[in-house]
């Protein structure tokens, strides 16, 4: 499961995606360098020839090669989603997953066009297949939003059939985890008829979409209210509760992040619990989030907010594409501390109840606020500086992160 969005505007593009993953497989967040042509690239499950890349950032999980979400210097951000259609991905051969084409696109998409047309052509050429879950041995065809600092894309996918639809001018979108393109579709392939909805033509009768629309309904009025910064930071830490249904709102100021109550362990059983920021116990947590602005300004800095772990109790730390990724979040210990955040939260919710899981969330969010509002005001003054500057950012992260977390792990032990 996975929630993703975009907005278009006159000074660039804002686009943020949570990942949600099987319960304990850990991310980590990369900067790779550009990469000249030649020789082979090995991608999950394919050999192919290396045209070289751009210089990317991405979210991966340990085992995967490919991105759940990313960014390039070209200022091109990708995500994908699983999507449920009516192929069978269990019947493909080994080709490429979906985190693949979005590294892929990343490593030669100068625009997000072009980088529709990359993903599409290696989609079509290779295939989609091979498993993308490794707790249920899953493949699945994904869905993806690409975007620039003037445009974006929403591509379905069935198999290796695919419609892309444009987000239109000055516009919002998001996705969460089943086809959206309808007849508006510009581009296609798969020999899908002229004025024909993807979706339609290729979403089971059978298939529920209500947990996705429920989340969709989250990112969507996020999107649409231009949401930036603290506010998508508190979408993407949205558990549903009652009088917050897009996203709790920032505390005075727009510093640190209220964060509602997680749902409990009953909800997963009506599916109330699959939420934006995602705890469904024993199945999937949200793994990941990321939140770009690309700017039209050819001379800012391309920077992203990273989290690794559930965002209701991890750290946005910015990341200067150009100053390197800090070694902190290239280091999966980092992602196996907030994951013993989450849990921690989670237990004392389902045994003390909603009042004191949130309760303990907050004495959390008390340590690790502080730490996020200090690097998101670094960054700030970094855009607008040297490269210097922006390399000190990355030193700040190294250097706060580690003992934030360690602080916070501190203090959900001393709770039990």
């Amino acid at each position: 499961m996975c929630d993703t969005l975009c907005t278009l505007g006159p000074a660039g593009t804002v686009f943020a995606k949570s990942s949600d993953r099987p319960i304990g497989e850990a991310q980590v967040v990369e900067v790779h360098d550009r990469r000249p042509a030649g020789g082979t690239l090995h991608t999950q499950y394919l050999a192919l020839p290396d045209a070289g890349a751009a210089q990317v950032l991405g979210s991966r999980p340990t085992w995967l090669w490919g991105f759940e979400h990313g960014v390039n210097e070209h200022r091109v951000a990708i995500g994908n989603e699983r999507v449920w259609t009516d192929d069978d991905p269990t019947s493909a051969p080994d080709g490429l997953i979906g985190m693949d084409l979005v590294r892929l696109a990343l490593e030669r998409g100068r625009t997000a066009t072009e980088a529709v047309d990359v993903l599409t052509d290696l989609l079509e050429r290779h295939g989609q297949g091979g498993i993308a879950d490794a707790t249920t041995g899953e493949p699945y065809w994904s869905s993806f939003l690409v975007a620039d600092a003037t445009d974006a894309w929403v591509v379905d996918t069935s198999g290796t059939a695919w419609a892309a639809e444009p987000v239109p001018p000055g516009g919002s979108r998001s996705i969460s985890n089943r086809l959206s393109v309808g007849a508006g579709w510009t581009r296609a392939g798969g020999g899908l008829a002229p004025g024909t909805s993807f979706t339609a033509a290729h979403l089971p009768a059978d298939v529920p979409t209500g947990f996705a629309d429920v989340r969709a309904a989250v990112t969507a009025a996020a999107a649409a209210e231009r949401r930036t910064g603290a506010g998508l930071r508190a979408a993407l830490r949205d558990h549903g509760a009652a009088g917050t249904a897009t996203g709790a709102p920032a505390t005075a100021g727009g510093r640190a992040m209220a964060v509602d109550p997680l749902p409990d362990r009953r909800a997963d059983l009506d599916g109330t619990g699959v939420t934006v920021c995602m705890h469904v116990r024993g199945f999937q947590a949200t793994a990941a989030s990321m939140i770009v602005e690309l700017d039209r300004d050819p001379d800012a800095p391309v920077v992203a907010s990273c989290a690794l772990g559930a965002p209701c109790v991890g750290v946005f730390v910015p990341v200067f594409l150009d100053a390197g990724g800090p070694t902190s979040l290239a280091d999966p210990a980092t992602w196996q501390a907030v994951d013993g955040l989450r849990r921690a939260v989670e237990r004392a919710t389902d045994d003390g109840g909603a009042a004191t899981g949130h309760e303990l969330q907050l004495a959390v969010r008390a340590v690790l606020d502080p730490i996020e509002d200090e690097l998101t005001d670094a960054a700030a003054a970094a855009r607008t500086s040297d490269l210097a500057a922006r390399r000190a950012v990355r030193h700040l992260a190294d250097a706060r992160l580690p003992a934030a977390l360690a602080a916070a792990s501190a203090l959900v032990t001393a709770w039990r």
